[in-house]
């Protein structure tokens, strides 16, 4: 199947790779092919190709290289961050919103379940933004407890304020991890000013490579493994290293960093475009969450809801048939009936048709205009 003359409004489920990140990847794909826990020459080259890496990750994040730790993505460093530091640190509370990602939400309700930790939601309000007060409420009652709050939702780009949330666990000696997946790569992240324990990037979200992400750990928040098998990553996840995804996923987060400015002012306006077309050509659209608000939310992210009509069960095929690709909520959960828990947590209507649109530097206007042209199109025939 030929997709060079299709449009693509799915970033936040996965980006295309860059070319400059292929070119960086290949030779380790090709010629420096040994294992970097081998001490003769090959596994040495390779090796010292992986602590380039993370010193360049950690030098970009303004941090030390011992507090980087590469791991499969995004979901593997949430679970490392969440289970670790609850068992190592004897936890038995936890805090998270009703909108996170799965791979935080499934994984504290389980404990939950299992009765290791009792399992809090923070209040969020109609927006979908958290209610600081009432986490703080809980911290108050529970004050040693880990909270794991996302910087940008995966589904309606709501940001959150971390210097808020991390000076509040620091005054109640909680543990805080963010998954901050959405945003890694697409905002500036500097975490010596940072009250985090735990942060996390996964490499397919920047234009890098699938499978491969990182775990920042602070150094005052050392925990136990969470994958044994091997001294990999000074003894916190065994297994051997995927090299190429790491060496991928450091040159994406290099060319990020460098062109960041530049390619936010362009998906910023390619977002005001929609928005502005969106309102003026279906009247009763609106926007989930404070997608559309540009300070409050992702710049990466818009989610739409469509006034009802005819197609609103069919909008996502249409959009396909038009060659347009795009998603109704996570992308985690492709090809599940179950409806997005974000958009149910701040009760968008249940008869609206939802999109999320989500853009990245490869994007252009006249993608933008032939797509809001498109849904109008569709909905002017079918009211």
């Amino acid at each position: 199947m030929y997709l060079e003359d299709r449009i693509y409004f799915d970033n936040a489920a996965t980006t295309q790779i860059d070319p400059q990140v292929l070119e960086a990847m290949l030779p380790w794909l090709q010629n420096q092919y040994g294992n970097p826990s081998s001490i003769h020459g090959h596994g040495r080259v390779v090796k010292s190709a992986i602590e380039q890496a993370r010193k360049t990750v950690a030098s970009l994040l303004n941090t030390s290289p011992s507090e980087i730790f590469f791991t499969s993505g995004g979901t593997e460093a949430d679970n490392t961050a969440i289970r670790s530091s609850i068992e190592t640190f004897n936890l038995t509370h936890a805090i998270t919103s009703p909108l996170e990602h799965h791979a935080v939400l499934h994984t504290l309700e389980f404990l939950d379940k299992q009765g290791v930790v009792k399992l809090s939601l923070v209040n969020v309000d109609a927006k979908g933004h958290v209610d600081l007060a009432h986490l703080e409420e809980l911290l108050r009652t529970n004050p040693r407890s880990l909270v794991s709050l996302m910087e940008g939702n995966n589904e309606i780009g709501n940001l959150l304020d971390l210097n808020a949330v991390g000076g509040l666990c620091a005054q109640y000696n909680a543990i805080f991890h963010s998954d901050t997946v959405q945003t890694v790569g697409h905002l500036r992240h500097n975490l010596q000013q940072l009250d985090t324990h735990f942060i996390v990037g996964a490499a397919h979200k920047f234009h890098g490579p699938k499978g491969v992400g990182f775990l920042y750990v602070n150094n005052k928040a050392k925990v136990n493994p969470f994958i044994y098998g091997g001294s990999q990553e000074r003894n916190m996840r065994g297994g051997t290293e995927n090299v190429y995804g790491i060496i991928g996923l450091a040159k994406a987060l290099e060319i990020a960093y460098r062109d960041m400015d530049a390619h936010r002012a362009h998906i910023e306006g390619l977002k005001k475009r929609m928005i502005a077309q969106f309102v003026e050509k279906i009247p009763g659209v609106r926007f989930n969450g404070d997608s559309a608000n540009l300070e409050r939310s992702n710049y990466t992210v818009l989610n739409v809801c469509f006034p009802p009509s005819d197609i609103s069960d069919m909008l996502l095929f249409n959009l396909d048939i038009a060659k347009i690709s795009v998603s109704g909520g996570s992308a985690c959960s492709s090809g599940s009936d179950v409806g997005s828990h974000v958009l149910g947590a701040i009760n968008v209507a249940s008869n609206c048709s939802n999109a999320r649109f989500s853009f990245g530097k490869y994007n252009t206007e006249a993608e933008i205009d032939y797509t809001v042209q498109t849904v109008a199109d569709l909905f002017a025939v079918n009211v």
